[in-house]
C-alpha cells in the first residue's frame, strides 16, 4: 500500500495509481473508526461524490465499507457539491460527511474530503485523528453486499442536490434577482454545480458552459482561474450578461467575470463581500483572511472598526474561526470563501449569487463595484504561479529562504518577513511570498502590488530566484 497522506483539504492522487480501492477501503475504515470514538451528531455520515471518473463507484464503496462497521450512511443519490454535503451534515445532525473529490485537481485525480458535524472542513485535529486510526488498522475488513446494507436500511439514498437547490431559495433573494432582468452566464467546469444556477433562476436567464458529463473534463484541471475561463469571458460580452460565474470540480470555489468581460479575483470578490454585509445589511464580526490573501482587508477592517485575523493557508483554519467565533467573512485567495448567515464552508455558488443579489440591491455593475473599492481603500493588484520545478531544487530553495531569507526583492529592500505559512517577504507598497503546495508537486509564487504590472514582476523575480537566475 502506497502512503496515504491527507493535505491542505483532504487526500487526493491520480485514479488507478495510488487511487484505488484498497486504499479507499484504507481510508474509509480509518474515518469509520474515529467517527464511532466522536460524542457530536447522531453517529450517520452523509456521502456524496462530484463528476469525476468513477465518483458514484468510489462513493458507494465508501458507504459500504463504512456500513459494514456499523455507521449509519445517508448517500447521495446522484453527483453533488461539497457545500451541499457540508450542509446536509449539519442540518441533519450527523456526526460526518464525506466527499468523494479532488476539487480543482486535474481530471486524473480523485479524492476523499471529511466533514465535521459543524457543517464545514474537518478540523486539523480530526484529519490527524484519522490518520491516527489509518496507522493503527490491521487485518482484513469484511465487507457485506452492498444490498444487503440497504435491505438493511444501514444506506439509506436521497437527493442531496435538491436538497441544496431548496435551502439556497430560502437564502438568496431569488426573486429579486430574477425580477432585475439579470442574466448570468455560468461556467460549472464539468462540475458538480452542473445545473444549479439554471434550477434556482430558469433557463431563460442562465447562459451554461461546461454542463456535460465528461469526466475528462477536456483535459483541463476545473480550478476558476482566469487561464482557465476565456471561453466563460467570452460569453458573458458575447450574450450580454450581467455577470459570469465558474465554480470548481466541487463547487466550493468560485471565480467571477464583469459585465465587460474581465476577471474578478477572489481579493476582490473577499472585498465586496465585507462592503455589502456591513454597509448594507448592518452586519458586524471578524474578517478572517488566509496568508496569501490582500492587505485590503486589513485597510477595510481599519476603517470598519473590524478585526482581522490571518490563518495559515487552507480553509479548514478558517472553518474552525468560524464555528468557535463570530465571523463576518472568511475567505482565502484561492477562490474559497464564507459569510454570516451560511454555513462554514465554502460555497461557490451561494457567494457567486451574493454577488448577483448584491448587484441588485446596490443598482451597480460588477465593475462599478469593484471601481468603488479601489477609490475607497486604494489600488491593490495581485499575480500568482504555480512554479513546478524539481523536488531538490524546491527543498533548496525552501531551506535557503528559511535559514537566510531575503534582504532585497527585485531591487527592494524587504522591511518584513513573516514565516506563518510559507516565506513572505515585504517591501514598500507590497509582498512576495513562496509556499509549497499542500496537494501538488509544485511551489507557488504570489505577489501584491499597487499596480498589476508591478505584481507580475515580482513574481516573475521570484520565478527566477527560484530557478538560479
Amino acid at each position: 500500500m502506497s502512503e496515504i497522506k491527507f493535505g491542505t483539504d483532504g487526500w487526493r492522487a491520480v485514479i488507478a495509481e495510488d487511487y484505488t480501492y484498497d486504499n479507499l477501503t484504507t481510508v474509509a475504515r480509518a474515518t469509520a473508526a474515529w467517527v464511532q470514538k466522536q460524542e457530536e451528531g447522531d453517529g450517520s455520515v452523509v456521502i456524496s461524490y462530484d463528476t469525476r471518473f468513477q465518483g458514484g463507484s468510489f462513493a458507494q464503496h465508501v458507504a459500504r465499507v463504512l456500513a459494514s462497521q456499523g455507521i449509519r450512511v445517508r448517500l447521495s443519490t446522484g453527483f453533488a457539491t461539497t457545500p451541499a454535503v457540508s450542509w446536509a451534515t449539519g442540518d441533519l445532525g450527523a456526526t460526518a460527511g464525506v466527499v468523494i473529490t479532488a476539487s480543482h485537481n486535474p481530471p486524473e485525480y480523485n479524492g476523499f474530503k471529511i466533514k465535521a458535524h459543524f457543517g464545514g472542513p474537518a478540523t486539523p485535529d480530526m484529519i490527524a485523528a484519522v490518520e491516527a486510526e489509518m496507522a493503527s488498522l490491521n487485518g482484513t475488513p469484511g465487507l457485506e453486499a452492498y444490498d444487503a446494507l440497504v435491505e438493511a436500511g444501514t444506506i439509506t439514498t436521497f437527493d442531496l442536490q435538491s436538497d441544496y437547490v431548496a435551502m439556497l431559495k430560502d437564502r438568496l433573494d431569488i426573486e429579486g434577482i430574477k425580477e432585475s432582468g439579470t442574466r448570468l452566464a455560468y461556467d460549472a467546469m464539468y462540475g458538480a454545480g452542473q445545473g444549479v444556477a439554471s434550477d434556482l433562476l430558469g433557463m431563460t436567464r442562465v447562459v451554461e458552459l461546461g454542463h456535460e458529463q465528461n469526466p475528462g473534463m477536456h483535459g483541463q484541471a476545473p480550478e476558476p482561474i482566469e487561464r482557465n475561463l476565456e471561453n466563460l469571458l467570452k460569453t458573458v460580452v458575447d450574450r450580454n450578461c450581467s455577470l459570469g460565474m465558474a465554480t470548481d470540480g466541487d463547487a466550493d470555489r468560485i471565480g467571477l467575470v464583469d459585465e465587460e468581460g474581465q476577471f474578478v479575483d477572489s481579493h476582490k470578490i473577499l472585498a465586496l463581500l465585507i462592503k455589502y454585509l456591513h454597509e448594507e445589511k448592518g452586519l458586524r464580526g471578524t474578517i478572517v483572511k488566509t496568508f496569501s490573501t490582500t492587505d485590503m482587508l486589513d485597510r477595510m477592517g481599519e476603517q470598519y472598526g473590524l478585526e482581522v485575523e490571518t490563518t495559515p493557508i487552507g480553509f479548514k483554519y478558517i472553518a474552525g474561526k468560524i464555528v468557535e467565533g463570530d465571523v463576518l467573512v472568511g475567505g482565502e485567495e484561492s477562490g474559497g470563501m464564507a459569510v454570516k448567515g451560511h454555513i462554514p464552508e465554502r460555497d461557490g455558488l451561494f457567494i457567486g449569487l451574493t454577488v448577483a443579489e448584491m448587484m441588485v440591491r446596490r443598482e451597480r455593475t460588477l465593475s462599478g463595484l469593484v471601481r468603488e473599492l479601489m477609490d475607497e481603500f486604494g489600488p491593490h493588484y495581485q499575480s500568482r504561479t504555480d512554479l513546478h520545478t524539481t523536488e531538490d531544487r524546491k527543498r533548496s530553495v525552501l531551506e535557503q529562504l528559511s535559514t537566510e531569507g531575503l534582504k532585497t526583492v527585485d531591487g527592494k529592500k524587504v522591511t518584513g518577513t513573516e514565516t506563518l505559512d510559507g516565506f513572505k517577504f515585504r517591501i514598500e507598497g507590497g509582498w512576495l511570498l513562496f509556499r509549497p503546495s499542500g496537494t501538488e508537486p509544485v511551489l507557488r509564487v504570489y505577489s501584491e502590488a499597487a499596480s498589476q504590472r508591478d505584481a507580475d514582476a515580482l513574481v516573475a523575480w521570484g520565478v527566477q530566484m527560484v530557478n538560479g537566475g
